[in-house]
């Protein structure tokens, strides 16, 4: 049955992919490596957790094998046929078909965390400035947003960064995942921070099991 899942998903991945490749930017579910790497941060203790454009749910399970409870999902997909599916799996989590850049939450108070599997290399620089501040516009003071890359350095420019108060910072490499794949941590700016996208300590790789 999980066999047959993880195929039915690569197929609608592949499938959406070919008829939105600047909208879906990888050919293939993230790995249960890099959905690892995004939540690792993240428990029961974070209360409502925000994932941007979850696809066939990957991170949205490791969520829930975090200890992460169903109804405190909100899961923003834009993508009909994802969002389809995600209502169908995770039927008590909140789901909003929708831009992630137009986000409003009016019944949530706040959100403990977020996780981005959105292509924001391929955004122009307002779109991904928009995302931004509607994502801190709910996240409570102190709570992070993660967000995976295919590229060598984090895919917000320190302008944007600058610009909304916030800094990144780099968490882990994960080779094994197709393709390789970098996450960062992005959060609202302390006066003792570093340099932008340094990392607070040596980076981490993943070579865990699948």
């Amino acid at each position: 049955m999980i066999k047959q899942k993880t195929a039915s998903d690569f197929l609608l991945f592949l499938r959406s992919w070919a008829a939105r490749p600047l909208e879906v930017a990888a050919i293939a579910p993230s790995s249960r490596r890099l959905a690892m790497a995004m939540t690792t941060e993240i428990g029961p203790f974070s209360g409502n957790v925000l994932e941007l454009g979850p696809g066939t749910g990957a991170f949205t399970r490791a969520l829930l094998r975090k200890g992460v409870y169903e109804n405190n999902l909100i899961l923003v997909e834009r993508n009909p046929a994802f969002a389809t599916l995600l209502r169908k799996r995770y039927p008590s989590a909140t789901l909003i078909e929708g831009d992630a850049q137009h986000l409003s939450l009016p019944t949530v108070k706040s959100v403990g965390a977020a996780i981005s599997g959105l292509p924001l290399l391929s955004m122009p620089a307002q779109t991904v400035q928009a995302i931004l501040s509607a994502i801190f516009h709910h996240l409570a003071e102190g709570a992070s947003l993660f967000q995976f890359t295919y590229g060598p350095r984090c895919p917000i420019s320190p302008q944007i960064l600058a610009g909304l108060g916030l800094e990144a910072s780099f968490q882990r490499w994960v080779p094994l995942n197709l393709p390789p794949a970098s996450v960062y941590r992005i959060s609202r700016s302390r006066p003792e921070a570093g340099a932008w996208g340094s990392p607070a300590s040596a980076p981490v790789i993943e070579r865990g099991g699948a």
